[in-house]
């Protein structure tokens, strides 16, 4: 079968290549999917120019991607809950990374039936970008009313955040580019703050929660802006300090900005690192089946032109997920 494979670290056109590799085998618990679209995220990009080689070291040659769907086409002997014919769409674990493919094994565990009501391409977007702003919103316990700021509403994340929080029945903050401020706001979102314009920080004022997908200064700034008792969630930012645990890390103490914010604020600090979950996609394919959310696509690339995506992305120019059609 062909494959998009990694072959080094460094510049898109010479670490990426489609090769033809064997057709991947299934265990007792996995489904093999026939792929019919995948999309990108910035993890991908990151993982090709070698970014996250120390917390994410990958073998050369590999096949690269983790967002799918398509259609089972083989299924192992403890899968109970899927039949071969189900369309589908999954995140796929990091140790099966590799849709970008003619063909995926993924444990059934974080696989979902796929929405009906949208088309493979528009399934693909979902997945990362879905299951990341799911998990980190709930882990803040978002909730009707709650005054949230979404950083970065024209992004993968955000756009989801935004009409994930609309759904929950929350007060939507977010920031985006002069270009990108009416497209925001037909996500829904009931403020839209002009950042080459505007200061978010003399607009939002005793935020419940603000949901951190910048990092850097964005992370201790939002202490600035949340209520007291308020919650901070972050998928960039600095790790909290059941995170460094999971990692390993024994003596690992909280940034001095975040830990005074979060003291000045006796507020909540999350850091939310994405796990893949079907029992969540099929949430979310409730939610888009009842219109709740909409798939946001920027750009739709043939198979043939997946380097051309990956420059697309790295850009920084799209508005919403790019997506590689495979079949």
């Amino acid at each position: 079968m062909k494959a998009l494979q990694i072959l080094q670290y460094g510049d898109f056109k010479d670490s990426l290549a489609i090769n033809e590799i064997d057709k991947p085998t299934i265990s007792k618990d996995d489904v093999l999917i026939e792929v019919m679209a995948t999309s990108i995220n910035p993890i991908d990009k990151l993982l090709v120019l070698g970014y996250l080689k120390e917390m994410l070291p990958i073998p050369f040659p590999s096949t690269a991607g983790y967002d799918v769907s398509g259609i089972i086409v083989e299924k192992g002997a403890g899968v109970k809950s899927f039949k071969i014919g189900d369309l589908v769409y999954a995140r796929v674990p990091g140790e099966q990374m590799g849709t970008i493919a003619e063909y995926v094994s993924v444990n059934s565990a974080a696989v979902s039936v796929k929405p009906e009501n949208i088309s493979f391409e528009q399934a693909a977007s979902i997945p990362l970008v879905g299951l990341t702003a799911l998990q980190a919103l709930e882990s803040v316990n978002i909730k009707k009313n709650d005054k949230i700021l979404v950083h970065a509403g024209s992004g993968g994340v955000g756009s989801f955040a935004i009409q994930y929080a609309k759904s929950k029945g929350a007060y939507v903050y977010t920031t985006t580019s002069t270009n990108n401020v009416e497209w925001v706001k037909a996500l829904g979102a009931d403020r839209v703050i002009d950042y080459k314009t505007e200061d978010y920080k003399k607009i939002v004022k005793d935020a419940d929660i603000v949901f951190d997908t910048l990092g850097d200064m964005y992370t201790a700034d939002a202490f600035q802006v949340i209520k007291q008792g308020g919650r901070v969630v972050s998928i960039i930012g600095a790790l909290d300090e059941e995170t460094a645990k999971m990692f390993g890390m024994t003596t690992y103490e909280l940034p001095k900005e975040i830990a005074k914010g979060k003291e000045d604020k006796n507020a909540i600090y999350k850091y939310i690192f994405m796990n893949p979950n079907g029992t969540q996609l099929a949430q979310i394919k409730t939610l888009i089946e009842g219109g709740k959310i909409k798939p946001i696509i920027d750009k739709i690339y043939s198979f043939s032109e997946s380097v051309e995506a990956y420059t697309h992305l790295a850009s920084g120019r799209a508005k919403g997920k790019v997506i590689i059609k495979i079949k």
